[in-house]
């Protein structure tokens, strides 16, 4: 579900859909969301001052709290 989210919010932001990447590592307490896009929408993914990451860690945090679950967002490049 989170995962879901992630890449939805991704794939609207980016050039490339298609090179958008989401995999989620559970864990018992937390789980890992990696996202990886392609490198020229890099930029736009992470945002100026990394605010679009922020934003987007923010509703991870948001959903990850109504699933009782702690959720880390790693951008990988």
């Amino acid at each position: 579900m989170l995962k879901d989210l992630i890449e939805y919010i991704a794939k609207s932001l980016v050039d490339q859909p298609d090179d958008v990447h989401v995999s989620e590592i559970e864990g018992e307490q937390t789980s890992v969301i990696e996202l990886k896009v392609a490198k020229e929408d890099l930029g736009k993914v992470i945002g100026k001052q990394g605010r679009t990451a922020r934003a987007m860690r923010t509703i991870l945090g948001a959903a990850s709290t109504k699933a009782r679950k702690r959720s880390v967002l790693e951008i990988l490049e």
